[in-house]
Parts: C-alpha cells; sequence; structure tokens
C-alpha cells in the first residue's frame, strides 16, 4: 500500500490487538491519536483525520478490516488499517493563496474605499447643494435655486425644491406688496389729514375760548369736538411717525446730555411733576449722546402709559449700568400686565382690554416707543413686578460709534 503512492510520501501501520506492524522500520507513528483509534474500534466506518504536529500537517485515514458474514453481515476481523498522506503540498498552495489573499486585500480595500467615496461623492453632493440651499432660504435669499441633473429621486427633490422656493418668492413678493402698499397709504393719508386737522384745531382754539359764553349744550358739544380734535390729530402725528420708521427714514439728532435733567423736563412739560416719583441720580452724574426728541417720547409715553393704565404711585428710575449704558425704569402700583398680554404690548394698535376700546391713546405709543429705543441701539421690556404692578426697563446706550441703519447723525 505504501509503494502504490509513486511519490512514496505515504506511510502505512496495521494493527491487530497488541500486533503493529508499519511501512517504515520503527516508524513511531506519531499522527494516530487516541481519538482516532478509538473511533475505529468503534465503528465498521473509514474515518480521516487531520493532524497538525510540529510543522507540518498531515491527513491520518484509518478504516478496520471486515469480511462478509452469513446473510452478508460486515464482520470485523480486528485487523485495522491506517494511512498517513503528508499535506506539504496542499500546505503550500493553502499558504500561497493565503499570501495572494493578503496581498490583494489591501489594494482591493483602497479599491473598494474609492469606489465608496466615489459613490458617496454622487450621493451627497446634491444633499450638500440641498443644504446650503434651505440655509440660504431660511436667510431670506428666496431666489436660491438647485441645479436639477438626472432622474432619480434627489432630482426629484430638488426639483421639488424648486418650485416650493418659487411659490414662496411669490407669495412673500406679494405680501410686501400689500403692506409696502399699506404703509405707503397710511403714510399718505396721515399726510393728506394734516392740512384739514391744522384748520380744525384753530376752529376748535377758538371754539375753547368763546365757550363760557356759550349755553352748556352747546359749551358740552365744543368742548367733544375739541377733545376729538385733539386726539385725531395725536393719531395723525403717530402714524407720521411710525410710517416714518417702516420707510427707514427715522432720523436721530445726537446730542450729549444730561439725562436726569432731560427726564426731569419731559415730566415738567406734561405737569406731572407731582403726579410721578423720582429717583434720579445727581445732575451730570449720567451723560450719554442721545436725541432729546426722541428720548422725551420715550419717557413721556412710558410715564403717561403707567398713568393711565396704571395706579398711582408711579416711580421713575434712572441709573448707569457700569456698562456703558443707561437704565430707565418707569414704575406703577396698579394691576399689572395680564401673562398673555405681555408679548403683544410693543404691537402697533394692540389694546389689553376690549372694553378699553375709546381712550385718548393712539394704540401706537408703545410701538413707538421701542422702535425709538431701537434706533439708537437700545432694548425695551414689559414685565411685571412680584409686588404687583407693570415695570418698563429701558436700556439705553451712552455712547455710539456708527449709527444705525436709516440714521442721520
Amino acid at each position: 500500500m505504501a509503494r502504490a503512492e509513486p511519490s512514496g510520501n505515504w506511510r502505512v501501520l496495521v494493527a491487530y490487538e497488541d500486533l503493529s506492524a508499519t511501512s517504515l522500520p520503527d516508524d513511531p507513528f506519531d499522527e494516530l491519536t487516541p481519538d482516532l483509534r478509538e473511533a475505529v474500534d468503534s465503528g465498521l466506518a473509514t474515518v480521516f483525520q487531520r493532524v497538525n504536529t510540529g510543522d507540518h500537517t498531515s491527513l491520518v485515514v484509518g478504516m478496520p478490516v471486515t469480511f462478509a458474514g452469513e446473510e452478508n453481515r460486515r464482520i470485523a476481523s480486528g485487523v485495522q488499517v491506517f494511512l498517513t498522506v503528508p499535506q506539504a503540498t496542499e500546505q503550500r498552495y493553502v499558504d500561497a493563496l493565503v499570501t495572494a489573499v493578503e496581498r490583494a486585500t489591501v489594494p482591493a480595500l483602497g479599491l473598494a474605499v474609492l469606489l465608496a467615496l466615489l459613490a458617496a461623492r454622487g450621493v451627497l453632493r446634491p444633499v450638500r447643494a440641498l443644504r446650503h440651499a434651505t440655509r440660504s432660504i431660511a436667510e431670506g435669499r428666496l431666489d436660491t435655486r438647485l441645479a436639477v441633473n438626472g432622474s432619480d429621486e434627489l432630482a426629484d427633490l430638488s426639483h421639488t425644491f424648486n418650485e416650493t422656493a418659487a411659490a414662496l418668492e411669490e407669495s412673500v413678493a406679494e405680501l410686501r406688496g400689500m403692506e409696502a402698499r399699506a404703509r405707503r397709504f397710511a403714510a399718505d393719508v396721515s399726510h393728506e389729514l394734516r392740512t384739514p386737522l391744522a384748520a380744525m384745531s384753530a376752529v376748535t382754539d377758538v371754539l375753547d375760548e368763546d365757550a363760557a359764553r356759550l349755553d352748556p349744550d352747546t359749551a358740552t358739544a365744543v368742548r367733544l369736538i375739541s377733545e376729538e380734535t385733539v386726539k385725531l390729530a395725536r393719531l395723525v402725528d403717530d402714524l407720521m411717525e411710525i410710517s416714518r420708521f417702516d420707510a427707514g427714514a427715522a432720523v436721530l439728532h445726537l446730542d450729549e446730555i444730561d439725562l436726569a435733567e432731560s427726564l426731569r423736563r419731559t415730566l415738567a412739560d406734561r405737569a406731572w411733576t407731582g403726579l410721578v416719583d423720582t429717583e434720579l441720580p445727581p445732575p451730570d452724574a449720567v451723560r450719554g449722546r442721545v436725541d432729546p426728541r426722541r428720548l422725551d417720547v420715550v419717557v413721556a409715553n412710558l410715564v403717561g402709559n403707567a398713568l393711565r393704565h396704571g395706579a398711582r404711585p408711579v416711580r421713575l428710575c434712572l441709573r448707569a449700568d457700569g456698562e456703558g449704558s443707561a437704565v430707565i425704569e418707569v414704575l406703577d402700583s396698579g394691576p399689572g400686565i395680564p401673562d398673555d398680554v405681555l408679548p403683544y404690548v410693543f404691537e402697533r394698535f394692540y389694546k389689553s382690554d376690549t372694553a378699553r376700546t375709546r381712550t385718548e391713546g393712539s394704540g401706537l405709543g408703545l410701538a413707538i416707543t421701542a422702535e425709538n429705543i431701537r434706533v439708537h441701539g437700545g432694548t425695551v421690556r414689559a414685565a411685571n413686578r412680584p409686588e404687583g404692578g407693570a415695570v418698563f426697563t429701558v436700556e439705553l446706550p451712552l455712547r455710539r460709534d456708527e449709527p444705525a441703519h436709516g440714521e442721520h447723525l
């Protein structure tokens, strides 16, 4: 059996009970394992086992020698044959294959990564463009459009984005046009009303002087007409002022002034000195470069609002915050501002009390206040005091390096 293999690498062991013989003299046949011997002892089938011994691998085949008994039954003779076939050639083939695979792995991995990057780039480029376009739309550039290439899902998405952006641009342009026409209408109406209102004010001034000599009913009517004319004139003036803000034509005439003295003058000019408590710093303690007329409007609107809709005592405070700003506070002792109204107090024509539809205010006072503070680069906010009442806080920069948009110094 050993000589039957041309290369002469086969080795054979034949065993019968305690007797054994090998094809090579004194061959220890180390490849034969107890597990293989036991498997051959316990069955009539041929058993194969791959065995690693030292630095080489062998295939060991074990089989019992049988003979045919009655009714063709196989009966073990007790003789067992074991064959060892070296796997050196096969191992070299496997090693060569593994080496080839290892050498090909890096180029193949690099090629796979390159192909993946190319594929990802083809997918991510339109996604990245869509992200940039969406951000551009969010920043107000409504004319942003995407280049549509191909006919896949991303191309459909880009086409849909372009249609949506075009519809949005058209809608926003229409809304802006409507808003511009509405502002122009308000400005035109306000301008056209000023001339007849001036004549009406002159007539009502004459009638007021003669009201004492008129009968009571006529005098009451004259006073009512005079009051309503004053309200209408104030409304027209406020509309003209808000129109200038909308048009970006608000003009700042800055001057270095004593803010505390300016606040005192505002109260004195409106005869509010005895109605409002003040906490003002000494003269020249807080000076700033502001527009005196607009500061007067801000303080007058806030104090007037506190006197009309809050309750006395009303307090006006001024202090420097140490960061180059002045802080003006107007506090009242009224019921405060409802929480659902606070976000809207600076909106135009907003009135929290529907029963208070007829007041001497135009509904624009706080809106004009906020605009005047904004063009100064400051802020204004409304809140409720823990002890009751509302507080309006203005933070006004004391120094300005550059004028804001639409301002002329």
